[in-house]
């Protein structure tokens, strides 16, 4: 028979999971989408496999990054809108989730630059292929520092200024769009590449296990805790007709628990997200707590 030692500490795994859940994002409350929402001011990417329903590797590759730099995408929109209405009481968790998606965004272009390119351009043998990528890269890199910057120099989260915030946002804006797109283009067409390894062959099937490893990797590497459930609340999975509904693909439990469990590790960040737990679009956080707001102010009077 168990001592009271021994209940207690079977106890504690039980009581950690329950802390976690009570914080889980499935426990937020979201309303449908208003305008403005994430899917300005820059322009989502229409993916390669829906426009041309191809399922060559490079096709499928460029599909794959424009659905991950959607995710970028709408986490830059969802700071935008949000940035000069965000609450005192939320400032911290703002800045929080801003730094989540310099984070993401810097994470991803150093596993692009180390290892993706190098890998695509090894198959391709052929060194020339992201030369205009690479500038690209440059263009932007200079206001993202700039950006991570402020964020991490503010004494107190209470100095944050949302104009400040747009102003340094508005220096990287175009260049970082337009890399966006551009890049998802630029994969495409290495379908037409005359050294891009025929469909059915053992090369393409190497190289498409080689891209779908990174593929899985490159986010979580990121961070587990923070870049994962951003990753994964700013996809809406209701994009384009629902095709991208269950991707990645996961089983539904890892998802969920991605989501709910580690996510709950920084719960605060979450509601200013682009998307619910669920992968549905949701109301922007900060318009809805200023509504919140003046309703309880009204009340007062």
């Amino acid at each position: 028979m168990a001592g009271p030692r021994t209940t207690v500490l079977l106890s504690i795994p039980f009581m950690i999971l329950g802390f976690l859940l009570s914080r889980a994002p499935f426990n937020m409350t979201s309303l449908p989408v208003s305008s403005p929402w994430a899917d300005g001011p820059m322009k989502l990417i229409a993916t390669p496999q829906y426009q041309t329903k191809k399922t060559d590797i490079f096709t499928s590759g460029a599909t794959h990054m424009a659905l991950l730099h959607n995710s970028i995408l709408r986490g830059y929109n969802s700071i935008y809108h949000q940035a000069p209405n965000v609450l005192d009481q939320d400032k911290a968790d703002f800045v929080g989730y801003c730094l989540t998606w310099y984070k993401f965004v810097k994470s991803h272009h150093d596993d692009e630059e180390e290892t993706l390119f190098t890998k695509v351009e090894d198959l391709l043998q052929d060194k020339t292929v992201f030369e205009e990528t690479h500038k690209e890269h440059e263009s932007f890199l200079a206001g993202l520092a700039e950006f991570q910057r402020y964020l991490s120099g503010l004494k107190t989260p209470g100095d944050f200024s949302g104009a400040e915030l747009l102003r340094i946002m508005g220096t990287f804006q175009k260049p970082f769009e337009d890399h966006f797109h551009s890049e998802i283009s630029t994969l495409a067409k290495l379908s037409e590449h005359p050294n891009a390894p025929k469909e059915g062959t053992p090369e393409e099937a190497n190289a498409r296990a080689t891209f779908k490893a990174w593929g899985k990797s490159t986010v979580t590497k990121a961070g587990v805790t923070d870049v994962v459930p951003f990753f994964l609340m700013n996809l809406d999975r209701t994009a384009e007709d629902g095709m991208w509904a269950n991707w990645p693909p996961m089983p539904g439990p890892i998802r969920w628990m991605l989501i709910n469990v580690m996510g709950a590790w920084n719960s605060g960040l979450w509601k200013f997200t682009s998307c619910d737990a669920n992968g549905q679009p949701k109301e922007l956080w900060a318009y809805r707590a200023a509504k919140l707001k003046a309703q309880a102010e009204e009340a007062k009077a």
